[in-house]
């Protein structure tokens, strides 16, 4: 049920912020002590890398084995299409139409291409953690990074487009890649916003120590992820120890003036469930961030972002193996909401691959499914191949082109809708 503006009025399977809070649960001290609120400090001076205990995790995690044997032996590209089989299958038994379908009859604005707005680079699959709702299925173990040339390249059509007034750089773990640095001093002289999505655990990873201030130097936008407030819930979702660091990280980002209003340093968090459940609503959960991580480790920041989990890659296996996937497809159907899909980040951002390749979002590039183009007189183009940034002049090539939707965009249009900004209605 929606309101007059599409809003859903309580949406069914809504967390409860509640469900994030745990009583009585804070930050343990390090190991050579630490002092509480404004003046805690950043870590113990000893801190080791995360990676090691990562790739301990990953190998002790019996359904990560068994993800990582099927991949070796059948391949990620099959893998991927029995994935999008199970969703489709899912719906199919609800009778439900196609998603181009559902938001048509929804009387939805047609899904084009708008100059973009949002130059998103997602420069490289490693990381130092390996999250269970990861949509990227970043590791220690993966390789992939974007090339000087890529880079290069990315940055000829970031200077040639007048549209764009936001670099969005995200990963894996964004900055362990080599080209990240390059990225945003280039950008920087370009006087526009740049968001580094971040994990906060990368700030204490040897060799990255001058990075925060490096962050703060340049006015980067630091969007970090917190699926919650409580060291356990983290913990269980993002790895043994995350929770802690990530509170050091935010402190130390702090301590620069990130967070605080007058600086023009902005730190935003990132929510998303532990389950197959939606988001609740920014407002109401932002207001309990703010204050329990005030009240418990004197961090400020200014705002939060709620996200739904896409039932793709980890998150899918998780709701597979567990019998979930037909329940949470419901659930997004239920809440399908048309406000929000007129808010889809894919209207405005042009999304690139470490490799060069071009896709409307970033769920989409990890499933493979590439952007689509309009030739100049604009018919749709026909050329073969892949869309990357070696073979258009311009971002404004793709103005005005289809945008490429599958089963997983209906995680984008559920209750108050979901992407890499928050909600979109």
């Amino acid at each position: 049920m929606h309101t007059t503006t599409g809003r859903p009025l309580a949406p069914r399977g809504v967390t409860s912020p509640l469900n994030c809070r745990l009583p009585g649960v804070r930050l343990r001290c390090p190991p050579r002590g630490c002092t509480t609120g404004r003046q805690a400090t950043f870590g113990p001076a000893d801190v080791e890398s995360l990676i090691p205990d990562t790739l301990e995790d990953m190998a002790q995690d019996a359904e990560f084995q068994r993800t990582a044997e099927r991949l070796r032996r059948e391949g990620q590209a099959a893998l991927t299409r029995e994935e999008r089989m199970k969703r489709q299958r899912s719906l199919d038994n609800l009778g439900v139409p196609s998603f181009y379908k559902m938001v048509q009859d929804g009387g939805v604005t047609t899904l084009k291409r708008s100059p973009a707005k949002i130059f998103q680079l997602n420069i490289g699959l490693y990381c130092n953690q390996a999250c269970t709702h990861c949509h990227v299925e970043s590791s220690p173990k993966r390789t992939e990074m974007m090339s000087k040339e890529t880079a290069d390249r990315c940055i000829e059509l970031l200077k040639s487009c007048h549209t764009v007034n936001t670099l969005d750089i995200t990963g894996g773990a964004p900055e362990l890649n080599s080209q990240f640095r390059y990225l945003v001093k280039e950008a920087a002289e370009l006087g526009i916003d740049i968001i580094d999505r971040c994990n906060l655990t990368v700030l204490l990873e040897p060799g990255q120590e001058d990075l925060p201030q490096f962050l703060a130097d340049h006015k980067v936008h630091v969007v970090a992820s917190l699926p919650c407030y409580s060291e356990k819930n983290v913990n269980k979702q993002r790895g043994a120890g995350v929770f802690e660091r990530s509170i050091w990280g935010l402190q130390a980002l702090n301590r620069l003036g990130y967070g605080q209003e007058g600086t023009g340093l902005n730190l935003d968090l990132v929510y998303n469930p532990g389950g197959p459940s939606l988001a609740p609503p920014q407002a109401t959960l932002e207001a309990a961030y703010k204050q329990e991580l005030m009240d418990a480790h004197g961090i400020e920041f200014n705002r939060l972002f709620c996200l739904n989990n896409m039932p793709i890659k980890r998150f899918a296996d998780f709701l597979i193996r567990r019998g979930k996937l037909d329940e949470y497809m419901q659930l997004l159907l239920d809440n399908f909401n048309p406000a929000a899909a007129e808010g889809l980040m894919c209207r405005d951002t042009v999304n690139v691959g470490w490799d060069g390749r071009i896709y409307d979002c970033d769920f989409n590039q990890q499933l493979e499914i590439g952007a689509m183009r309009h030739g100049e007189n604009g018919s749709k183009n026909d050329s073969k191949g892949p869309v990357t940034v070696f073979n258009i002049t311009s971002l404004d090539e793709l103005t005005g082109g289809p945008i490429a939707c599958d089963n997983h965009c209906f995680g984008c249009t559920a209750g108050a809708g979901s992407s890499c900004q928050g909600e979109t209605v």
